[in-house]
């Protein structure tokens, strides 16, 4: 996984953007109406119920837009929402909180909906050993803002991106001739670069488990687009090689089956690609 010091600078390139992307040469409907020195308050507003998140993000981007700003907080990422809740007041300049508003709102709304949907996945998963990842299905360039919502809804982040894990799937084991051929490959590619990165394999069938299984190295075998009761003969066969992961268009309704064939893992994309925003709203007190 990424280290905190490259998740941070993720965050960093996140504000920065929106903010040339939104504000530009200036936010011309504010500086033509409001003067430079009014002050003003607004309160972050939930008209939704859910799992709230994005707070601590909207406080790096008030501070980032003008740090003179204030921030009063009700409520902390993670926290269950109902309609009427408020989760912080802002304080500062009026100028300055229009600025920031619609940001803050984009990725508040959409953190809280991935975390809400997360947090559902792992009630569906109580009782069960089995951890709920995210996937790289995600919103280009906003991707540190998804999978922080996914860990605050209480998911487990998968790799961030293509250079924190190596991630063998169908496609790599076609180009490269066989799934014992890439493993070795890899292996080779790891030593003679001296990285450090764990290897995850996609397994198609049974017999190409145990044609994985002959080689050391693999980190974990994901078991994709296996039903039920080959996911059981999956994860028997492979008892502590490795650690499981099943995926492949599991949603709500699956979910809990595939957990109980004792898989450590379960990916799905849907917690970053399928959710709806929740209704936020930022209002001057």
């Amino acid at each position: 996984m990424i280290s905190n010091a490259q998740f941070e600078k993720e965050l960093e390139l996140i504000i920065s953007n929106a903010i040339r992307e939104d504000i530009g040469e200036g936010d011309h409907s504010s500086l033509a109406c409001i003067p430079s020195d009014a002050m003003g308050k607004a309160k972050l507003l939930v008209k939704d119920t859910g799992i709230i998140a994005g707070i601590e993000f909207a406080k790096r981007v008030f501070l980032q837009v003008d740090p003179s700003m204030k921030i009063e907080t009700v409520l902390k990422d993670g926290d269950v929402v109902k309609h009427g809740d408020i989760a912080f007041y802002v304080t500062g300049k009026s100028q300055s909180i229009l600025k920031t508003e619609r940001l803050v709102l984009n990725a508040m709304q959409r953190m809280s909906a991935i975390a809400t949907k997360t947090h559902s996945f792992v009630a569906l998963l109580e009782g069960t050993n089995t951890k709920i990842l995210d996937t790289r299905k995600t919103t280009p360039g906003i991707r540190a803002l998804e999978k922080w919502a996914v860990k605050i809804g209480g998911g487990v982040n998968h790799r961030f991106a293509l250079y924190d894990m190596i991630m063998l799937k169908d496609n790599h084991i076609d180009f490269c001739g066989g799934v014992t051929k890439a493993i070795v490959k890899t292996n080779e590619y790891l030593a003679s670069n001296k990285l450090d990165l764990k290897i995850i394999v996609e397994a198609r069938s049974l017999e190409e488990i145990a044609e994985i299984m002959q080689t050391p190295g693999v980190h974990r075998i994901l078991i994709d687009n296996f039903d039920y009761a080959t996911t059981r003969k999956a994860v028997a066969l492979i008892g502590d090689y490795c650690q499981t992961e099943s995926s492949g268009g599991i949603n709500e309704n699956t979910l809990r089956k595939y957990a109980e064939c004792g898989v450590d893992f379960i990916s799905s994309g849907a917690l970053t690609h399928s959710v709806y925003n929740m209704d936020l709203s930022l209002k001057a007190v």
